[in-house]
């Protein structure tokens, strides 16, 4: 069929589906190019202002950065149980990072937009023993490694798959101290969120608390639950297409996102309840300050459209919850 008749077919029934043309697709989501590049060696750990950065650059620049997986390298595909109990912890959590933004001063705020995540070869999910959230019933450990090139989905046992929705388990920025902080527990400066929905297309906005925000990224996964109830996602390397933007004359506690569907806060603690309510008020602040309304009547809006979830429970002392509004409700 001529391909010009092919089109007009299309266009006469209303389709909506992606229309390609000598397999080109026409409404094909164009990536920004990086204008830096950040390895998996370039590396830290811990969460600190001491910490020197490896790249400084401009508001709006794009940088594209791959990431270990959470053992750093201590772990292989072909890995057996057995490993598990000669893991050291010291090298936990390797951050790509830190990243000096020009301009950033504490009190303002970064956007870090993931344009594209793009999954490693592999990846790997675990029970530790004195982790979790039933770690006192689940004592004995536990591997399974999964092969995910390619892949949008991974088979977890007969009859059960599991899509592959990566995003980077941790994220942030220093903190306003010399002292070297654990990468474990999520914080103002956003670290270990362990948040499913921050996935590709979101922006993060991330409160700056030292000059330049060193901003780290790292411990991503491929796929996890709200919880991470047994403490670890399906670990895996990755490669991030970032933009990091410096907005000036912003001010958030903690963490905020958003993607095309929601509008979110989080907000940690050493419980579930006192999260839940910190990230309540977080929102009735957002809603008052960007839709005039009265705190009453934001207070009224999160009880008949927000949703508290819990993002995660095992990262001690913290944990995270966040709370979402659609942006259908929010249209202006």
């Amino acid at each position: 069929m001529n391909k010009h008749i092919w089109i007009l077919m299309v266009i006469a029934i209303g389709c909506t589906t992606t229309v390609k043309v000598d397999n080109e697709p026409v409404d094909e989501k164009k990536l920004p190019e990086a204008s830096h590049t950040l390895s998996s060696n370039q590396t830290h750990n811990k969460w600190s202002r001491s910490v020197s950065p490896i790249l400084t650059i401009n508001s709006g620049e794009v940088v594209e950065i791959s990431t270990e997986e959470a053992t750093d390298g201590q772990l292989t595909i072909d890995s057996d149980t057995a490993d598990l109990m000669n893991l050291s912890f010291d090298p936990i959590h390797p951050l790509t990072g830190p990243i000096y933004i020009n301009d950033a001063q504490p009190g303002d705020v970064i956007a870090v937009t993931l344009h594209s995540i793009e999954i490693g070869e592999w990846g790997w999910t675990a029970i530790l023993p004195g982790f979790g959230f039933l770690a006192d019933e689940f004592t004995e450990p536990h591997l399974k490694t999964f092969e995910l090139a390619g892949k949008n989905n991974v088979r977890f046992a007969d009859g059960i798959n599991i899509p592959l929705k990566p995003f980077p388990g941790v994220l942030g920025v220093a903190p306003n101290t010399d002292s070297l902080l654990s990468t474990i527990p999520p914080r103002a400066n956003g670290g270990n969120m362990d948040d499913p929905n921050m996935v590709e297309g979101t922006t993060i906005y991330l409160p700056v608390f030292v000059e330049g925000a060193l901003f780290s990224i790292g411990d991503a996964h491929a796929a996890q639950g709200l919880g991470e109830v047994c403490g670890t996602a399906i670990e895996a390397p990755m490669k991030f297409l970032v933009e990091i933007e410096l907005l000036k004359g912003s001010s958030i506690q903690e963490p905020q996102y958003e993607n095309d569907e929601v509008y979110a806060v989080t907000a940690f603690a050493t419980t579930i309840d006192e999260a839940a309510k910190k990230a309540t008020r977080y929102m009735i602040d957002y809603l008052v300050e960007n839709y005039q309304l009265s705190r009453n009547d934001a207070y009224m809006l999160c009880s008949l459209a927000g949703d508290l979830k819990i993002a995660e429970v095992v990262d001690v002392p913290h944990m995270l919850v966040t709370m979402s509004i659609n942006k259908e409700v929010l249209s202006k």
